[in-house]
């Protein structure tokens, strides 16, 4: 079984991932979760959050043991499992990307959303960037548009009401990719119905970086939360390697 490091989104923590965390232990995986700088409950200074900070987070939880580990992200995650694959390629297995921006070297989140097929994307429509060191923040009804329309109301409005104030800085930052970052094994769980990630980009994303196989879920931005049985199937079944039905 693996070792599966999970690395939540924007406007996320650790939290979110807390109805798939026991369904993959009982699957006989190891699963381990964290906070990004600054999100959850992490209380790095604003001044300190960048695409290099979370990358430096995540390597330090994957040397903590010496397995290496399969890496998920979700969303801006993917921004920031590159990143740390290519600071510290040897210690991942492989990478599956959930609902994720999954950047070529150069690319960062802003400037993915950009393309034409990132057109309608709930987020940037709606929110509101302000500050120096900058924040970006949605409201409770646009979040919950956004990344949690598919689960239960009384779900969605709870993790609504989780969220912080998401830093900038790291969505404005470039991936900078590695040789070892470009060997390692790429999956993607697509979300065929998000409003966060549009769908059309997702397949832009995946069809440019080559990634393979892919598995579907017909569901919101956040599947952790509307479709938390079949992320979990996905995510068992891409950590061992095996290609879904």
């Amino acid at each position: 079984m693996a070792r599966i490091v999970l690395v939540h989104g924007a406007w996320g923590g650790a939290w979110i991932w807390e109805k798939v965390v026991g369904p993959l232990k009982a699957a006989g995986h190891s699963v381990e979760t964290l906070d990004l700088p600054g999100a959850g409950d992490d209380e790095t200074p604003l001044d300190e959050i960048n695409l290099d900070a979370y990358a430096e987070r995540i390597c330090g939880v994957l040397g903590e043991k010496p397995e290496q580990a399969v890496l998920v992200g979700h969303s801006m995650g993917g921004m920031a499992v590159t990143q740390a694959a290519s600071r510290c390629p040897g210690r991942v297995a492989s990478l599956i990307y959930l609902a994720a921006f999954l950047p070529g070297d150069g690319q960062s989140l802003i400037g993915l959303t950009q393309l034409p097929e990132g057109e309608g994307d709930h987020v940037q429509k709606t929110m509101v960037v302000s500050g120096e060191p900058p924040i970006a923040e949605l409201s409770e009804e646009d979040t919950i548009i956004a990344f949690y329309n598919l689960a239960p109301p009384e779900v969605a409005k709870w993790a609504a009401q989780m969220r912080r104030p998401q830093p900038a800085v790291p969505m404005m930052d470039e991936a900078r990719l590695t040789a070892g970052y470009e060997s390692i094994p790429r999956s993607y769980i697509h979300c065929t119905r998000d409003q966060a990630n549009m769908p059309a980009l997702q397949r832009r994303m995946m069809k440019e970086r080559g990634v393979s196989p892919v598995v579907e879920i017909e569901t919101d931005h956040t599947p952790h939360l509307s479709a938390p049985d079949e992320l979990v199937v996905a995510i068992d079944r891409l950590a061992r390697q095996e290609v879904p039905a």
